[in-house]
C-alpha cells in the first residue's frame, strides 16, 4: 500500500463518461489530512502514517490526544487513523495529504463502517426463508426454526445464524475505480457504492488486488 487518505462519505450521484455512458459514483470528501506521526521500520518495526482529519476545538479532545497535537504543533483533529505505507520515511510530520494523492483511473479499496439496523431477525439479518404459513405453524412464521437435534448433541452449535445486532461492522470493498478527482474542493468520485451512511468516515487506500 503506497497511498491512503481519510475521507467522509458525502453521498451518491452519477456522472457521464465521454461516450455518454452514465456512471454511478459515490462522492468522498478526502482530506486535507495532516501527518501527525511517522512510523518507520527501524524505530517501530513497521512503516505507517498516523493521519488526522476534520479540525476541532481543543475542548473536543481528551488530554492524551491534545498532548499529541501540542507536541507536533498541528491543529487538533477529530479523526485519527493509522495507515500502512511502504515509503513512510519520505513523509514528515505536518505534511498535508489531499485528494490529489489519487488520480482518475486508480483502483482503491474503501474501508468504512456499515449502516446499523439494530436488533434484527434471521430473515433480515441472514436472508433466511420464512416458515410455511399453513395451519399449525403459526404464529412463528419469521422465527429462526430448528435449533438442532434434541437428544444429541443437546445444545446449539456456535456460530449458528441467530437474531441479533445487524450492521455497524467494519467493511472493506475492494478494487473500486476512481472516476474523477477534484483537487480544489478535495472530492474523489469512486465508481459504485461504498460502506456506511452519508457523513461517515471512510479510508481510501491502494487496491491490494488491482
Amino acid at each position: 500500500m503506497n497511498k491512503a487518505i481519510i475521507g467522509r462519505k458525502v453521498g451518491m450521484t452519477h456522472v457521464f463518461a465521454a461516450d455518454g455512458k452514465m456512471i454511478p459514483v459515490t462522492v468522498v470528501e478526502a482530506g486535507p489530512c495532516p501527518v501527525v506521526q511517522v512510523k518507520t521500520v527501524e524505530k517501530d518495526g513497521y512503516a505507517a502514517l498516523k493521519l488526522g482529519f476534520i479540525e476541532v476545538e481543543e475542548k473536543e479532545l481528551n488530554k492524551p490526544e491534545l498532548g499529541l497535537f501540542k507536541k507536533t504543533g498541528i491543529k487538533p483533529q477529530k479523526v485519527l487513523k493509522e495507515v500502512r505505507v511502504e515509503n513512510a520515511e519520505t513523509y514528515t510530520v505536518g505534511t498535508e495529504l489531499k485528494a490529489d494523492v489519487f488520480a482518475a483511473g486508480d483502483r482503491v479499496d474503501v474501508q468504512g463502517t456499515s449502516k446499523g439496523h439494530g436488533f434484527s431477525g434471521v430473515i433480515k439479518r441472514w436472508n433466511q426463508h420464512r416458515l410455511k404459513e399453513t395451519h399449525g405453524v403459526g404464529p412463528v412464521h419469521r422465527e429462526v426454526g430448528s435449533m438442532g437435534a434434541n437428544s444429541s448433541p443437546s445444545r446449539v452449535f456456535k456460530n449458528k445464524h441467530m437474531p441479533g445486532q445487524y450492521g455497524v461492522e467494519t467493511v472493506t470493498i475492494q478494487n473500486l475505480e476512481v472516476v474523477r478527482v477534484d483537487a480544489e474542493s478535495n472530492y474523489i468520485l469512486v465508481k459504485g457504492s461504498i460502506p456506511g451512511p452519508d457523513g461517515s468516515i471512510v479510508v481510501l487506500s491502494n487496491s491490494v488486488k488491482a
